[in-house]
């Protein structure tokens, strides 16, 4: 295994590679000499060090590589690695752009190789058990699936560091890669590139990606129809930062609907489970919070529901009588615990696997693609204040041409993939 970029996510994917004994950290790539150091001694192996990924590929020893840079990287070094003939695991969002995206399905595909992408949760046992009882009816029809993405940064945030000369001008020229050349901030390197979008989409990327894959499976759906969002930084934070600091999505997908709400001005839970994803079914309600879920049902009644010729609790005379006829419930109440941490040792495992069987991974590359194009629409909505209307074979916008300019980018001319 070749592991390229092992900062904060880069690290935490490595211990849980590491977990496996069938497979040996054969060579490592990162910017920061003391990150490589750190993975060299916990790897129990003697890996080759590199800070141009590009060698690292060239190694004919590496059967397959873990990519965890930032965002903005992912698709050149994942087209780089599928044409290297390595299988990739690659964390999440998986693209900067829905044509990235694109671009790196169709690679894997023509290229044949083992794909996972860092999603997780689609390897958690407790979250396969909750799929299974959703898709068998357990909450009845889904309309609407809500996620929440919080935490109270007021009053300082980043902070705001001046700009200025970088301290290491190639590695701040190869940490942008094929993004715009800008001046140097120590806010826009490593882990706080995450409010800035030439290298990321925000949290509605960085968190919303697991959230909406966790809804689309459990809905059924590929793409939304239909996109809206509004929010921006409302909190008065003092930093520097880009994305908003308060947001609101909506998807349509026809019969049904999702939402991401985005709080970083405000640290209060988005319900009383302090929930990070709801599932609201005509049965009842599915409450998730990382490995664990609960089903709290519905109380329900067949009797028509407000004035039914001349009865019901329309009529002034019957609302008494109405308000007291007997509900039920139709499913019992239920709640699964799971381990309570970020478990990606199952994922791991679970790409290692496929990797022998060449079977497709539990996060296959199009599911990721999916997944992250859901999010990455919604900020371009976001951006654009509009409704966009989005049609998810062709995957562009029909509604709104000039909100399909938002869907790629023109990557500096030296950092271009291939």
């Amino acid at each position: 295994m070749g592991y390229i970029g092992l900062g904060n996510r880069g690290d935490q994917v490595h211990d849980a590679f590491l977990e496996h004994g069938d497979q040996v950290t054969a060579a490592v790539c990162d910017l920061r000499d003391d990150y490589m150091e750190l993975a060299i001694k916990k790897s129990r192996s003697t890996p080759k060090k590199y800070k141009e990924y590009k060698q690292l590929l060239a190694n004919k020893e590496i059967d397959a590589v873990v990519i965890a840079t930032p965002d903005h990287w992912h698709a050149p070094m994942f087209i780089n690695a599928c044409n290297a003939g390595k299988d990739v695991y690659v964390e999440k969002p998986l693209s900067l752009t829905v044509a990235e995206g694109r671009h790196m399905v169709d690679t894997a595909e023509r290229t044949k190789r083992v794909v996972q992408v860092g999603t997780n949760r689609r390897s958690w046992k407790t979250y396969h058990e909750m799929i299974d009882f959703v898709h068998a009816g357990g909450i009845g029809k889904i309309s609407e699936g809500k996620a929440f993405s919080i935490r109270n940064e007021w009053p300082n945030g980043l902070g705001a560091p001046a700009e200025g000369a970088p301290p290491d001008e190639w590695q701040w020229d190869h940490w942008l890669g094929p993004a715009p050349k800008v001046p140097y901030s120590s806010n826009r390197m490593f882990y706080n590139f995450r409010w800035f979008y030439n290298y990321s989409g925000g949290q509605l990327t960085n968190f919303g990606v697991h959230y909406m894959d966790i809804i689309r499976w459990a809905m059924g759906k590929d793409s939304p129809r239909a996109v809206a969002a509004i929010g921006g930084k409302f909190g008065g934070i003092k930093d520097n930062r880009e994305i908003p600091d308060t947001m609101e999505v909506v998807w349509d997908y026809g019969d049904s609907m999702a939402t991401f709400s985005q709080y970083n001005a405000n640290g209060a839970p988005g319900d009383l489970r302090g929930s990070e994803i709801q599932l609201r079914g005509t049965k009842g309600t599915i409450y998730i919070r990382n490995s664990s879920w609960e089903v709290a049902p519905e109380e329900v009644s067949d009797t028509i529901t407000g004035y039914d010729h001349g009865e019901g609790y329309g009529n002034p005379l019957e609302r008494k009588a109405r308000n007291t006829k007997p509900k039920k419930k139709l499913i019992e109440a239920r709640v699964e615990k799971g381990s309570g941490g970020g478990d990606t040792f199952s994922h791991a495992r679970n790409f290692l696997d496929c990797v022998k069987s060449r079977g497709k991974c539990n996060a296959d590359i199009l599911t990721g693609h999916l997944s992250t194009s859901t999010t990455l629409i919604g900020n371009i909505a976001y951006k654009t204040r509009n409704l966009l209307e989005w049609d998810g074979h062709a995957e562009r916008f029909t509604n709104n041409a000039a909100a399909n300019q938002w869907l790629s980018y023109k990557y500096r001319p030296e950092y271009k993939e291939g």
